[in-house]
């Protein structure tokens, strides 16, 4: 049901284009990491991934589950709450694990928490955490780098301000694009997978920023960094 709403809603918010790499089709049963830059990237990133038939499972903050109606919603649909800075933290990676064993596909984000920034613009992911590879080394599960940009557009900053920015995107309509990099597997040791990833995922979200003319923020950019060809979907 997430991912019908997610369809509709962020269309009639903004303008959503998405790319991908030749043949990058996730599988099923994929490990999917994206950037997190705003609230509402993980709605953008879903209504993308639906257009390739793909409906993730998403682990996301266990606060989301406090929240009436979305609450119910994210339990029903077997999405996974992580307690972040608890002894149940770890039970986030084994609750994906079976997900991935069951051919579902699972939605993370390598970060763990949006960036302080409080500008709309663009910028690199920052460092990632641990529990990406520990579930791909796990799991043996390949992992899509989906990089996305435009998110801050539809809201960022105070809260005041992404409430205004919620409530005018529909007359505004902001750019937005999703690109879809190719699978990988990555390496066993956890700090060069876990890098490696992060690499991936930079390189996805460049090429999404890209197409939007967007440049990130002074200081953000990562040198070095791979540039992937995309195709329109």
């Amino acid at each position: 049901m997430l991912s019908r709403i997610a369809a509709v809603v962020v269309p009639a918010c903004g303008t959503l284009t998405v790319t991908a790499d030749p043949g990058a089709r996730p599988a099923a049963g994929s490990i999917l990491v994206a950037n997190h830059t705003s609230l509402a990237d993980p709605a953008v990133v879903v209504a993308a991934l639906r257009r390739y038939g793909v409906e993730p499972v998403i682990l996301a903050t266990s606060g989301l589950w406090r929240v009436p109606l979305l609450g119910s919603a994210l339990r029903r649909e077997g999405h996974i709450a992580v307690h972040r800075g608890t002894h149940r933290a770890a039970d986030s990676l084994d609750a994906a694990a079976v997900a991935l064993a069951s051919g579902r596909s699972v939605l993370l984000y390598g970060e763990g928490r949006l960036p302080g920034r409080r500008d709309p613009g663009e910028s690199a992911p920052g460092p990632f955490r641990s529990g990406l590879a520990r579930l791909a080394a796990a799991t043996g599960a390949p992992v899509v780098p989906v990089g996305q940009a435009g998110a801050r557009r539809l809201c960022s900053g105070s809260s005041a301000k992404q409430l205004a920015g919620a409530l005018t995107a529909p007359l505004r309509r902001p750019c937005l694009h999703v690109h879809i990099g190719s699978p990988l597997h990555l390496p066993d040791r956890v700090p060069e997978a876990t890098e490696r990833a992060r690499e991936a995922v930079t390189a996805a979200w460049r090429t999404a920023a890209l197409r939007l003319g967007e440049l990130a923020a002074p200081g953000q950019e990562q040198p070095g960094a791979r540039r992937f060809p995309s195709r329109s979907v």
